[in-house]
């Protein structure tokens, strides 16, 4: 075993199911385990939120180590991780193999776990992580939901910020009368037989997002698929679960993770592969219900024949090669590597992708929006979120691109109300976008 994990990192299986995992004691000696390792470390000390608070919460003790820091100062640290996986990924030097053996994420992943099996449950939290039904009665009043949400309500955005504790100045999702779903049925693609890659199927993972609150990604990503001689279906069987894993409900995660992977399985049967539409919802499949049902053989089977979006297009380029009919953007393009993209160890797919329109300048910021899913619009940590995604604002108002885009949507909006903080006029001549919207405009389909 050499030092610094120099191996690749590996990460075990979520014992969940063991009744030792939602020991009080048993939680209280590994959070202190790991918290004495990051004390003396520190090199996650920019990432997020969950660092300096563990670090001034340790430095203000008396003793100014962690024996003199009482187990009830840990929530504040726990309730900071967004579980973006960065620390895990790219800095800690302490991951599997090594002997230390530190999986921060998933340490808090597991706190979060036992207060949910103790009662200890947010209501906003529980209930905005309910996606299918919000958007199955959303997409019913879609003009009502959209007017209530918006942030120029003042009346309504307050009430909000009083009962269900979200930021009233935080951008949310908008909601679609016709789902990707319906949209799709609507509409019908021909596929192009004398593209380099035809033969290709794959079925499109609509995710929750894609479905409910953006369709625009999933019909850009028919279009160029169809294009490229990809013929493509589109389902939404449920919802991945990131939302749920959020709030450390993993029985929940579970039980999406088996209906879900069951019926994309008798796709893949079928000989198609999955694209997941969302990066976020991408690592799900690929990474996360893996180490939560570490013997499902369909989950197994799905997390194989599995791709983000942007992976998926970049493949085909190096592999058959793609129709040779992009055109220059207006513009140049800022490309925000989103931490869920990041962390499925794929590379730079996104601004790889946009790389293949000509002529087109790709400016990559690998820095943290500071959004992480649902934790980035509650009003206790609006304004932790804008202070983390502020260099990431600022570097995209830097390179002076009027397309914004990243494989996050909602990261890509939030950068969009950072950088209107530092430049409102600037922000005025921006539009964000998911990465594979902007080949699709490069191919000409509006």
């Amino acid at each position: 075993m050499r030092e610094g994990s120099l191996e690749a990192p590996t990460r075990h299986a979520i014992d969940w199911n063991n009744p030792e995992f939602y020991d009080a004691e048993l939680l209280d000696a590994e959070l202190r385990r790991v918290f004495d390792i990051c004390h003396g470390c520190r090199r996650c000390f920019n990432l997020c939120d969950s660092f300096p608070k563990l670090f001034d919460l340790i430095d203000s003790s008396p003793s100014e180590e962690l024996d003199t820091v009482s187990s009830e100062g840990f929530k504040p640290v726990v309730d900071a991780c967004t579980l973006c996986d960065m620390c895990f990924m790219t800095k800690c030097p302490y991951v599997p193999p090594h002997e230390f053996n530190l999986d921060f994420p998933h340490l808090m992943l597991r706190y979060r776990a036992v207060e949910k099996s103790s009662g200890i449950d947010k209501f906003a939290q529980r209930e905005l992580s309910k996606t299918d039904r919000n958007g199955a009665l959303a997409k019913h009043v879609a003009p009502l939901a959209n007017w209530a949400t918006d942030t120029k309500n003042t009346v309504t955005r307050g009430i909000m910020e009083k009962t269900l504790h979200i930021h009233r100045k935080a951008a949310l999702p908008k909601y679609h009368s016709k789902t990707l779903i319906d949209q799709c049925k609507a509409s019908e693609l021909v596929v192009n037989k004398s593209a380099p890659a035809y033969g290709r199927k794959a079925v499109l993972y609509a995710t929750c997002f894609g479905n409910f609150n953006n369709p625009a990604i999933g019909l850009a990503t028919r279009k160029v698929l169809a294009l490229n001689g990809v013929e493509t279906e589109v389902v939404y069987p449920g919802c991945c679960g990131m939302p749920l894993l959020e709030q450390g409900d993993l029985a929940a995660v579970a039980d999406n993770a088996v209906g879900v992977s069951m019926e994309l399985g008798r796709w893949i049967d079928k000989g198609y592969v999955v694209i997941a539409l969302v990066s976020s919802c991408a690592l799900m499949l690929k990474f996360e219900w893996p180490l939560i049902l570490p013997l499902n053989k369909e989950v197994e089977k799905l997390s194989k024949n599995t791709f983000d979006v942007s992976e998926y297009v970049v493949g085909i380029a190096k592999k058959e090669g793609i129709v040779e009919e992009l055109q220059p953007l207006d513009g140049a393009i800022s490309m925000h590597l989103a931490c869920h993209a990041r962390a499925q160890n794929m590379g730079a797919k996104g601004a790889e992708m946009l790389r293949l329109i000509p002529k087109t300048r790709v400016a990559v910021i690998d820095r943290c929006s500071g959004h992480g899913g649902s934790w980035g619009i509650m009003k206790d940590n609006y304004d932790t979120a804008l202070k983390v995604g502020k260099t990431a604002a600022k570097n995209a108002l830097k390179s002076g691109a009027p397309h914004i885009a990243s494989e996050c949507p909602l990261a890509a909006e939030h950068l969009m109300q950072g950088i209107e903080l530092q430049d409102a006029e600037a922000a005025s001549t921006r539009s964000a976008s998911h990465p594979i919207e902007l080949l699709a405009k490069a191919y000409g389909f509006e």
